[in-house]
């Protein structure tokens, strides 16, 4: 019976693959990677950003018709989702407070050893922002377009739970939908990436990281990779072997949902370009840099974790975020930093101070300067320290912004948006499936400052 269950299960994958346009080769991959990615972002979104079960599973099968085939059993007394896609793979992916959520993996115990540890909560702060938790300066006319502007968006389907507008170094207007709210944490996707290069940067700051030592990392020491600097990595132009199209099969779903170790799995690839000529999209590199970081603040989860709450989540003032590990204690720096809009600005707010933020110094100006400059490939130089720039190329990436916009941007749209040239930070989060008219709504909003 059992035999003959598998049988048709295996028939269901692909005839439903088929359907889809989908190769043989994806199919072998899709019941690990489809319940990897359910167990986990099901886990998270539940129990990290709070979400209702329904709200969860509504946000997780927008990304492929075979999550509607998944089978998921929701534990809320113990915050762990079980999740299996037709009986072929099962996967569990346990909350844990302070950290959020991964795959559970047998003989990875670094998360569950961090949960027997005392941890402190972060302090929340009664202050103004960008310090505190007040928001005092929002201007009424622009609040009202912006509340209406978040309808439109909704209205047309496009799932957007946060937009927010610092302008001249204060929060003028935030809107909220769906089960959102300021205090909300929401998932930035590859935003993540540039906080982690800000991480990193802090580092070069501190004297802790020299970014001209090779190599990068240990492993690479006796073949062609040792060649490879940390500039090369930062700004995706390491030249490593990496495929970012997000099917089963492909490094990224393999290395984020059926993985312990995302940083070992990108680690791992070869050489397909030589350094520095060839700019390749990949969170196997940002995972990379991920492990740079928890080699060079101890190389536990929690030493790693305290070096970021002394000096990033701290002197930011954090108040709602969880930056989650993987199953072997490293920060997955690619992707799975969870914030409020407040906090997601407070990182834009750095970066267009030049690297100062409440007083406190987080990186040189010389690296914000460094970080948001085109890069040296020889196919799109528009990208910096882990930031989407508007110069660089022959065409801006966003036409009718100015030149000097630079983002960091995520998965399902999300964005945080800095244009120096008008004191402007525009935050967005949402669940967006297709693209988000960010240049369109920004221009907006850059008229609504205009006739204040």
């Amino acid at each position: 019976m059992k035999k003959i269950i598998v049988t048709v299960a295996i028939v269901a994958v692909l005839s439903i693959a088929f359907a889809n346009g989908i190769t043989p080769a994806y199919v072998a991959s899709a019941p690990g990677v489809a319940s990897g990615i359910g167990a986990k972002l099901l886990c998270s979104g539940r129990y990290v950003s709070g979400f209702s079960q329904q709200q969860a599973l509504d946000d997780l099968v927008k990304y492929s018709p075979l999550l509607d085939y998944l089978s998921v059993e929701f534990d809320d007394s113990n915050e762990r989702v079980t999740t299996s896609f037709l009986g072929l793979a099962t996967t569990t992916a346990t909350h844990v407070d302070g950290i959020g959520c991964y795959a559970d993996y047998e003989g990875f115990e670094q998360r569950a050893d961090y949960a027997a540890e005392e941890r402190i909560p972060m302090p929340v702060f009664s202050s103004r922002w960008p310090h505190g938790t007040r928001v005092e300066t929002i201007d009424s006319a622009i609040q009202s377009q912006l509340d209406a502007m978040i309808a439109a968006d909704n209205t047309e389907g496009l799932d957007t739970r946060a937009l927010l507008i610092v302008h001249n170094g204060q929060i003028i207007a935030e809107s909220y939908a769906g089960e959102a709210d300021a205090e909300t944490p929401l998932l930035g996707w590859s935003m993540a990436k540039s906080l982690m290069a800000i991480m990193l940067g802090n580092l070069e700051y501190r004297g802790l990281l020299d970014p001209t030592t090779t190599p990068v990392v240990e492993q690479w020491a006796d073949d062609e990779r040792a060649n490879i600097e940390l500039t090369d990595l930062l700004t995706m132009t390491d030249g490593l072997a990496f495929s970012e199209a997000y099917n089963p099969g492909d490094d990224a779903t393999a290395m984020l949902f059926t993985e312990a170790s995302g940083s070992d799995y990108a680690i791992s690839r070869p050489v397909a370009q030589r350094p520095g000529t060839q700019f390749n999209y990949s969170s196997g590199t940002a995972n990379i840099l991920s492990r740079v970081y928890f080699n060079h603040t101890g190389a536990t989860l929690a030493d790693s974790l305290a070096d970021y709450r002394e000096h990033i989540a701290t002197p930011l003032s954090f108040q709602h975020t969880v930056f989650e590990p993987d199953a072997a204690g490293v920060l997955v720096g690619s992707s799975y930093f969870y914030a409020s809009a407040r906090d997601w600005a407070r990182i834009g707010q750095l970066m267009l101070n030049g690297g100062v933020l409440n007083g406190h110094r987080i990186v040189s100006e010389d690296w914000v300067e460094r970080a948001t400059s085109p890069n040296s490939s020889r196919n799109n130089r528009a990208y910096g320290y882990q930031f989407w720039l508007n110069r660089g190329n022959a065409d801006q990436r966003w036409p009718d912004l100015p030149p000097d916009a630079y983002a960091a941007n995520g998965n399902r749209e999300q964005s945080v948006t800095v244009l120096p040239s008008q004191d402007l930070v525009v935050v967005r989060l949402g669940w967006t499936t297709g693209r988000y008219p960010i240049n369109d709504r920004i221009v907006q909003i850059m008229g609504w400052l205009t006739t204040e």
